[in-house]
C-alpha cells in the first residue's frame, strides 16, 4: 500500500491533491492513502477563521471549504492530526474523530483506526507543561488564552494512547517527540535550523509526551511535521521482555510550498483479508469506554490514575471481553460510516460574511458514536457548562499582536507532569517560535536561507535537480539505527521514493522567479497577496549553508522570521 505523508497542510488541499495526481503520473503508481500531519486548516467559513490562531490579516479561506460544501471530493482517502494552526471550533466537534468532508478524517484529540489492516494512530496538538493537566475547557468564543490553550495536548489523551497494547504500524504528531534528533542526521538539521542549536543540546527540543509514547508504542513508523524542514531518522528501542527489538522509523516534513520537501509516499504492506474501508480499532474504542469517567472539562490541573495507593483504578488496557463487547455494540461491523453531515454553512466567495460569528454546534458523528459506546461528548458538555465551568467568555481573539511566548513558561504551581521536561525553560533563540503572528509573514527584501533548496545527497538530502528535470533517487538514505544498548547493525535504508515538491522544477537560470516575493501590497487582492507571500526563494548555491535569517524588529518582543516558521517549541 503507498501511502503518501504530508507536514504541514495550512490548508493547501488543492496543491497538495495535484501534487499526488502529478506523481501518479510521473512514477506510474497509486497512491492509496494520505496522511496530513497537522496544520490542516479545515475552515469551512468565515466563523471557523476566527477560530484559527493567526493574526486576522493572514486568515484566507485557502480550499478546504470546497471539499466541505461538496464542490470538490478528495481524490485519495485522507487522514489528519490537529496541529496549532487550526478551526479549533470545527474540530472541538469532533473530540474522538470523525469526517471533516467526504473522504477526509480527522482521528481527534487522539485516536486510532485500521485502514487496509494497518493501524494508524494520532495525537493532535503541540505540548506545554502548563496546560497538560488541564482539562479540555475551551469553548468558543474563544479568548486570547484558550484561542491557543485550545490546541496544547492533555495529559488525559496521552494516558489513553498508553493504555494500548497490541503493536501499531504508524503513529502521527505535530510536533517531534524530543530526543528523536539524535538518532537521524543532527548536523544536517542544524545547518537548515541554525537557531535549534540550544534546545537540540540540553535535549529541551520536542516534546517529552511524545517521546514516551514513542518508547511504549514502538510503531514501525511515526511521522511529524512543525518545525518545517524534513528530518529521518531510525530508532532501536529496547525490547519489551523476551521479544525482539523493535525499530522505529521517523520522518518528519515540511510544509506545502513550491520546492520544499513537503510530501512522501511511504511503502507499507497491508494485511492480506482485511477489509478496504477505514474502520474503528476495537482495542482503542474499549479504551474510550474504560476511559471515560476520566474526562475533564475544567481548567484546574488534575493527576491521572498512578499506582500509588491513591486510586482504586489505575490500569485501564483493554482486555480480550473488553473488545469484544465493543464489537458487539457495533453489531460486529467496525466501518466507520460514512455519515459526514454538514453542521454550518460553507462559505460562498459570491455572498462573504466577514462579520459572521464562530459556530458552536455539535455534530451528529460525535452524538452517534458518543451513543452507540456510551461515552460523553465532551464539546456538548462543556458548552452546557457554560462560565461554571471555568472558562472565560469573551469575543474570540486572534486580532491583536499576542505574544505566544509568554505562555511557554509553567505556572510554579502546576508543575510538569514530566519530571525532566524544561520546555519552560530553554532561552535560545529562535526567530521561528517568538509569536505565532511572525509564523505566516514574509518580510520584505529578506533573503530565504533553505539550506536543502539544492543540496548533495547526504543523509536525507536531495542530489541537485538539472534544469528542467525532477528526477530524484528512488530510496531515501536514513542514517542506521542508534540506541543506548546495541551495536547491532540494521539496514540503513528506508523504502522511500524521493521527496516530491508542490511543482515540477523550473529553471535555476533564472533565480528571481524562485525567489520569495517578501513584498506586501495591499492594493492586490486576498489572493494574489497569499500565492506572493507563499513562494519560496531557492537562490542559494548548491550544498551551502546559507547565512543567518534576517530579523525585523516589530517591537520589544515580536520578531519576523524569514524562512523557518515554528509557531511553537
Amino acid at each position: 500500500m503507498k501511502i503518501a505523508v504530508e507536514g504541514c497542510c495550512h490548508g493547501e488541499l488543492d496543491k497538495i491533491y495535484e501534487t499526488i495526481g502529478y506523481l501518479e503520473k510521473k512514477e506510474g503508481v497509486k497512491v492509496d492513502l494520505l496522511l496530513c500531519c497537522g496544520d490542516f486548516q479545515a475552515v469551512r467559513n468565515e466563523g471557523d477563521m476566527k477560530c484559527m490562531a493567526v493574526p486576522a490579516k493572514y486568515r484566507t479561506m485557502q480550499t478546504f471549504y470546497k471539499y466541505y460544501s461538496g464542490e470538490k471530493k478528495a481524490p485519495v482517502l485522507t487522514i489528519f492530526i490537529g496541529g496549532n494552526h487550526e478551526a479549533s471550533n470545527h474540530l472541538q466537534e469532533l473530540p474522538y474523530g470523525g469526517w471533516v468532508a467526504p473522504n477526509i478524517y480527522y482521528l481527534g484529540y487522539a485516536g486510532v483506526v485500521r485502514y487496509r489492516g494497518v493501524r494508524i494512530g494520532g495525537l493532535s496538538g503541540i505540548f506545554k507543561s502548563h496546560d497538560f493537566r488541564k482539562g479540555h475547557h475551551e469553548f468558543p468564543p474563544y479568548n486570547p488564552d484558550t484561542l491557543r490553550s485550545v490546541y496544547h495536548i492533555r495529559n488525559i489523551e496521552v494516558f489513553k494512547l498508553k493504555q494500548i497494547q497490541m503493536p501499531i504500524d504508524i503513529v502521527m504528531s505535530h510536533d517531534w517527540p524530543r530526543g528523536i534528533y539524535h538518532y537521524g542526521s543532527t548536523g544536517d538539521l542544524l545547518r537548515k535550523k541554525k537557531f535549534l542549536r540550544q534546545e537540540v543540546e540540553s535535549n529541551t527540543l520536542g516534546s517529552p509526551a511524545a517521546e514516551e509514547l514513542m518508547a511504549h508504542l514502538q510503531p514501525s513508523y511515526w511521522f511529524s511535521a512543525h518545525l518545517h524542514v524534513k528530518f529521518a531518522a531510525v530508532m532501536q528501542h529496547r525490547p519489551k521482555g523476551n521479544s525482539a527489538p523493535r525499530v522505529t522509523k521517523f520522518l518528519s516534513l515540511d510544509k506545502c510550498l513550491p520546492y520544499r520537501e513537503f510530501l512522501q509516499i511511504v511503502d507499507v504492506p497491508d494485511r492480506a483479508g482485511s477489509s478496504e474501508g477505514l474502520e474503528y480499532d476495537p482495542e482503542w474504542l474499549a479504551i474510550l469506554k474504560a476511559t471515560n469517567s476520566l474526562q475533564r472539562i475544567t481548567p484546574h490541573p488534575w493527576n491521572i490514575p498512578e499506582n500509588n495507593g491513591l486510586h482504586e483504578r489505575w490500569d485501564f488496557r483493554a482486555s480480550e471481553a473488553d473488545m469484544m463487547q465493543v464489537v458487539e455494540d457495533f453489531s460486529g461491523d467496525l466501518a466507520i460510516p460514512d455519515n459526514f453531515s454538514r453542521t454550518v454553512p460553507a462559505y460562498d466567495p459570491n455572498k462573504p460574511q466577514p462579520h459572521a460569528a464562530p459556530s458552536c454546534s455539535t455534530n451528529p458523528q460525535t452524538t452517534e458514536l458518543c451513543a452507540t459506546l456510551g461515552i460523553t461528548d465532551l464539546y456538548a458538555l462543556v458548552a452546557q457548562g457554560g462560565d461554571d465551568m471555568g472558562r472565560v467568555q469573551g469575543s474570540t481573539a486572534g486580532d491583536e499582536d499576542d505574544d505566544e511566548d509568554r505562555q511557554s513558561v509553567g505556572s510554579a504551581d502546576e508543575p510538569s507532569e514530566y519530571p525532566t521536561d524544561t520546555s519552560g525553560l530553554s532561552n535560545s533563540f529562535n526567530p521561528d517560535e517568538i509569536t505565532i503572528e511572525d509564523e505566516w509573514e514574509e518580510e520584505e527584501g529578506a533573503e530565504e536561507v533553505e539550506g536543502n533548496s539544492k543540496g548533495e545527497l547526504k543523509g536525507d538530502k536531495l542530489p541537485d535537480v538539472a534544469a528542467g528535470d525532477t528526477h530524484t533517487p528512488s530510496r531515501l538514505v536514513l542514517p542506521k539505527p542508534k540506541s543506548d544498548f546495541s551495536q547491532n547493525s540494521l539496514p540503513d535504508l528506508m523504502n522511500l521514493p524521493p521527496p516530491s515538491h508542490s511543482t515540477p522544477a523550473l529553471s535555476r537560470a533564472h533565480p528571481a522567479a524562485e525567489r520569495e516575493e517578501c513584498c506586501e501590497d495591499e492594493e492586490e487582492d486576498a489572493a494574489s497577496v497569499r500565492i506572493l507571500k507563499r513562494t519560496s526563494d531557492e537562490s542559494g548555491e548548491p550544498g551551502s549553508i546559507g547565512t543567518t535569517p534576517r530579523i525585523k524588529r516589530r517591537n520589544q518582543v515580536i520578531y519576523t522570521a524569514v524562512e523557518d516558521e515554528e509557531g511553537e517549541d
